[in-house]
């Protein structure tokens, strides 16, 4: 691959890679593309297929008409608005000749994703039938929470840290119609079973009777499947802290769930991101049908506004090609006020990244390339974040009380595992309800009630501190610097083992603790950002609307982050069940481009 500039960055790489990924995830952020449907009785229903991300792809990334005219060019025609009607009335005859071509081959699709479905999970059901009320992240969860410049596995890790907090946010909510239905169908099964295993006990002359084996296997799908709608009566959930819990992970949240974590709506828009892997199935298998009316009729419709978005946010970058300007996080371009980047942004409504995508991404970019140098405005952006943080930190607990004083977090610490990240992450969402209730600390002292957002700062201005203690091992605009190696005592059995170890298991053992402690940083950003975007957009609301007193069970499995053994350098994560059949990951991007010879002709950066 020939490339036209004299040093080639980690973000240019990025670039290339994620090209068209990174307009996908633009587009979902700025709903463009059709994928909520507003039904009869079901109301706003997301609806995003394999088939149908893969239609997306065609029309405007790679297949016959569409807007680029190679792997890294936009077409020139598409970046000059004099003629935008007419490419918009082009591009809505393009998907219209594709949703037909959808609307014909509908029938021998359907026929094939039904005999897909039927030999990749019959077995499955059969041997494992709760394996479909197991859920998994929908494709359009993917592109949703997925950050700019974000790599299938560094989402794929992400995610699985989010998945068990995730699932016990969504456990929480039970219907007691719904289980006392399941119970009285549990029993009754049961009831038929236990007599037929005992005749068969007695004598085994009754399997050859017709279809009795047939009976012993449904009754016992139908017993595991409705005892997974019976919840655990022991167990008391605190909807809101899971909620945060799950932030922590997924960096992602509409606004108004704040507050609401306990109600219906939100977890229906949860259930949007994280379904059922029945639901999967079931919207793969209607993908045939419900595919061309979706192109036809919708997608249509917003020509127009694809090729405004094409023009207005496409850059052309030196030896790179044409990106997508969201991919550059550019905080002056595309800032939003409300997160951080007031007196920094000129970016109006319309070239605002939603949800903070700009802000969060470029922390998130930061801190997985610690060498990679920012422009300017982002430098601002991330020393602005820097300064907030010390200062909010100088009212916020100090980090040795959040690690020593509450009981849970100790008990963490003292785990055979020995890591900090599970401690970082639970001290930080435990801490404030710990001091909400009036519960005294070790010393018998009352605490005075603390916020997350206060808490969070606080560790993360004592791992800033520990930086500047050891300049030798500094490294550009990362707030957690020393990470790796700090010198605190929760980290002196670790440093211990490394200098015990040889240099190739130290060095390895040290990228392993890197990462962990940039995603356990991050998940701090994304907390102590949600805090502040909320004081800045809702300042009536006061952080105790978000904390709650009821203390929750369980909390340190639901930070997501396992344990590490203290001469283990292996890192494990929630995964969920795998069933078979269609992936259940997005696809990866074609690396044609990287492997081929030819590349973009160099060109000087534009601006739309």
């Amino acid at each position: 691959m020939c490339i036209h500039k004299k040093e080639l960055t980690e973000l240019d790489i990025y670039h290339r890679i994620l090209r068209f990924k990174n307009y996908m995830v633009a587009m979902i952020n700025k709903s463009l593309l059709p994928v909520h449907l507003q039904l009869p009785l079901l109301g706003n229903v997301v609806f995003l297929t394999q088939g149908l991300k893969y239609n997306f792809e065609l029309i405007l990334f790679w297949g016959p008409g569409s807007l680029f005219q190679n792997k890294w060019n936009l077409h020139p025609k598409y970046k000059r608005s004099g003629n935008r009607l007419e490419l918009a009335q082009k591009l809505s005859r393009v998907i219209l000749l594709i949703g037909l071509a959808n609307l014909l081959l509908c029938p021998f699709i359907l026929v094939w994703q039904v005999l897909y479905a039927f030999f990749s999970y019959t077995e499955v059901i059969r041997r494992e039938p709760g394996s479909l009320g197991a859920r998994r992240w929908s494709l359009y969860g993917r592109l949703y929470l997925r950050h700019f410049n974000e790599l299938n596995h560094e989402l794929h890790g992400r995610l699985g840290r989010g998945y068990k907090p995730t699932s016990k946010y969504m456990n929480s909510f039970t219907s007691p119609l719904l289980a006392v239905l399941a119970k009285n169908v549990a029993f009754f099964s049961g009831s038929v079973l236990a007599v037929l295993i005992a005749l068969t006990v007695y004598d085994e002359d009754v399997l050859t009777v017709q279809h009795i084996l047939t009976a012993i296997t449904v009754l016992g799908v139908v017993i595991t499947i409705t005892r997974s709608f019976i919840p655990d009566e022991h167990m008391v959930w605190c909807p809101e802290q899971l909620l945060q819990c799950v932030l922590a992970h997924i960096h992602y949240m509409p606004d108004h769930w704040r507050g609401n974590a306990n109600k219906s709506e939100t977890r229906d828009e949860v259930a949007q991101l994280f379904q059922y892997k029945a639901v999967f199935i079931l919207e793969e298998l209607l993908s045939p049908i419900v595919t061309p009316f979706i192109l036809i009729f919708l997608l249509r419709n917003k020509s127009l506004e694809i090729i405004d978005f094409f023009r207005n946010f496409t850059v052309e970058v030196v030896g790179v090609g044409d990106i997508c300007s969201f991919a550059q996080m550019d905080i002056r371009r595309h800032g939003n006020p409300t997160w951080m980047s007031d007196g920094q942004t000129e970016a109006s409504v319309y070239q605002q990244a939603e949800n903070g995508k700009t802000e969060l991404s470029l922390m998130h970019f930061t801190l997985k390339n610690p060498r990679w140098q920012p422009p300017q405005e982002s430098s601002l952006f991330i020393s602005h974040l820097k300064e907030k943080v010390q200062h909010d930190a100088q009212g916020g607990p100090s980090t040795q009380l959040l690690l020593s004083e509450a009981p849970l977090c100790t008990s963490l610490h003292s785990n055979e595992s020995g890591a900090g990240a599970e401690s970082l992450i639970a001290s930080v969402l435990i801490h404030p309800i710990l001091t909400a209730s009036g519960l005294p600390g070790r010393d018998h002292r009352f605490v005075p009630p603390s916020s997350a957002a206060s808490a969070a700062a606080s560790v993360l201005a004592s791992l800033s501190t520990s930086h500047h203690a050891h300049p030798s091992r500094s490294r550009p605009h990362v707030l957690l610097p020393s990470s790796v190696y700090p010198e605190t005592t929760m980290y002196r059995s670790d440093r211990t083992v490394i200098n015990s170890m040889s240099n190739s298991d130290s060095r390895i053992r040290s990228n392993a603790l890197h990462s962990e402690f940039a995603s356990a940083e991050m998940s701090l950003h994304a907390i102590y950002m949600h805090e502040l975007h909320q004081q800045t957009s809702h300042p009536q609301r006061t952080s105790g609307h978000w904390q709650s007193s009821v203390p929750m069970r369980d909390f340190h499995t639901n930070t997501g982050f396992h344990g590490h053994g203290s001469h283990s350098s292996n890192i494990s994560m929630p995964a969920p069940a795998q069933l078979g059949g269609w992936k259940e990951e997005e696809e990866d991007e074609d690396d044609q481009e990287i492997n081929s010879g030819s590349s973009p002709k160099k060109a000087a950066p534009r601006s739309s």
